[in-house]
This record gives structure tokens, sequence and C-alpha cells, in this order.
């Protein structure tokens, strides 16, 4: 029981970080315009990455679809990741590496999450 709680908080913390990041994705923040252009992706990439982001924060909070939006999750802040140690560096404008940072901690705690909901996956089933 201790550890749904515990996996309660994670996807709460997870959808949490996801969603409270659409603000500057979904106005045009100049940071995030920067990253999206810097990367090639602006302005579609940075509005279709917010929508499905919030997709996935959704996803998180509902009970059936948790290893989706984990999985979906994993797909995104893996993209993130790959941009800042391809094109973007850890460190973007001066931000101490936060954003990388928190990417890390996210993808961790959604592989966790995806982890423990694994049978709930319908092709991997209850093995």
């Amino acid at each position: 029981m201790k550890s749904k709680k515990i996996i309660l908080v994670l996807r709460i913390i997870v959808a949490v970080i996801l969603i409270q990041t659409l603000r500057f994705k979904f106005t045009a923040h100049p940071g995030s315009v920067y990253i999206f252009e810097s990367v090639g992706l602006e302005p579609y990439g940075r509005i279709g990455i917010g929508i499905l982001e919030l997709i996935a924060g959704i996803l998180l909070l509902v009970p059936k679809t948790i290893w989706i939006g984990a999985l979906l999750t994993l797909g995104l802040i893996g993209g993130a990741i790959l941009m800042h140690l391809t094109k973007l560096g850890i460190e973007v404008k001066e931000d101490g590496g936060v954003l990388f940072f928190t990417a890390i901690t996210t993808f961790i705690l959604s592989a966790i999450i995806l982890y423990t909901h694994r049978r709930n996956i319908p092709f991997l089933g209850k093995n």
C-alpha cells in the first residue's frame, strides 16, 4: 500500500513538471522559442511537443492510462535529453543545467512509473 502512494506521488510530480512547462511553450516565452529555434523545431515542434506533454501529463493521472503516459513521457523527455546532449548543451542560456537535470529526473521517475505498471501494458500482459 505504501508503494502505491509513493508511485502516486511520483505520477503527480511528473505530471506537474510536464504541465507547468506548458505556459512557456504555449505563450512563446523567449527561452522556449530559443530552445526550439536552436534545434530547428520552432514553432510547430514547440506547440506539438507541448500538446503531447499535456496529453502525457493527463494520461499519468488517469489510472487506466498510467503506462501510456509514462511511455509517452519517456519518449518526449528522452528526445529532450538527446537534444541537450547533441545540440543545446547541458546549460541553456546560463540556467545552470536546471532544464537538463529536470529532464533527467523526469525520465528516471517515468521509467520507475512505467516499470511499476508494466503488468498493465496489453502486449506484455501479466507475465
